[in-house]
């Protein structure tokens, strides 16, 4: 019996509830499983029951498991805060960067995919509650960026990724209300697809509030082991 095979089911039927509730299809909202500190067994084990695409955070911990399960199929989201020193890899090996805030990042990440792969999947972070703590471009900010962002070869800007503090679920609503914002100026609105937002304990009123892929680490793997390797 795979040990994650009710972890999953459970997950969806969430998904789909939460879609239910508020009249959308299931079928908009991805499943992106965070599968950072766990190792690449657990990967694999999710990979069988059909789980397809890997959110991870930690760059050295993930280039591990991407070759360590390179005979997969699978879409590899880099989900955590993206250094200068890291595009380079993360333009070779990844599908998609959920953390790019900054024009320069995107510039690097345009210059170091190799001119034979598809274009890299990007999304802005955007610090849309206004955290000290928290990494990502200001609100205010985000029209300019994407004008200038869409412009870059071998990237597809496709939205935005938001981490509001806890119990500030509005974040969520403001975040779709930004979203729609850019989509209505867009160049190419089409390409203008997700909102990643979302985690283990405010799926729901992400759901509810639009977002498009929902990033689920502790609710499919268990509680985060940081003393495992890959």
């Amino acid at each position: 019996m795979n040990p994650f095979k009710d972890a999953r089911n459970h997950v969806i039927d969430q998904i789909q509830s939460a879609c239910a509730r508020v009249q959308r299809d299931p079928a908009t909202v991805e499943l992106l499983a965070v599968s950072k500190t766990h190792p690449s067994s657990a990967i694999r084990d999710m990979y069988e029951l059909g789980q397809r695409c890997f959110g991870e955070n930690y760059l050295q911990e993930a280039l591990d498991k991407i070759q360590a399960l390179k005979d997969l199929n699978i879409e590899w989201h880099f989900i955590g805060h993206v250094q200068r020193n890291k595009t380079k890899s993360l333009a070779e090996h990844f599908d998609w960067v959920h953390g790019v805030d900054r024009l320069i990042i995107a510039e690097r990440l345009s210059s170091q995919r190799a001119e034979h792969a598809a274009d890299l999947n990007i999304c802005l972070q955007v610090n849309i509650d206004h955290q000290q703590t928290k990494d990502g471009c200001p609100p205010e900010d985000v029209a300019e960026l994407v004008q200038t962002i869409s412009r870059l070869p071998k990237l597809k800007l496709r939205g935005i990724m938001v981490i509001p503090a806890p119990e500030h679920a509005e974040a969520f609503e403001a975040a779709k209300t930004l979203f729609d914002a850019v989509k209505a100026q867009h160049a190419h609105p089409e390409q203008w697809d997700t909102l990643s937002m979302g985690m283990s304990a405010d799926l729901n009123a992400a759901i509810a509030a639009g977002s498009t892929i929902v990033r689920i680490g502790t609710a499919l793997f268990g509680a985060r082991n940081y003393s495992q390797g890959v």
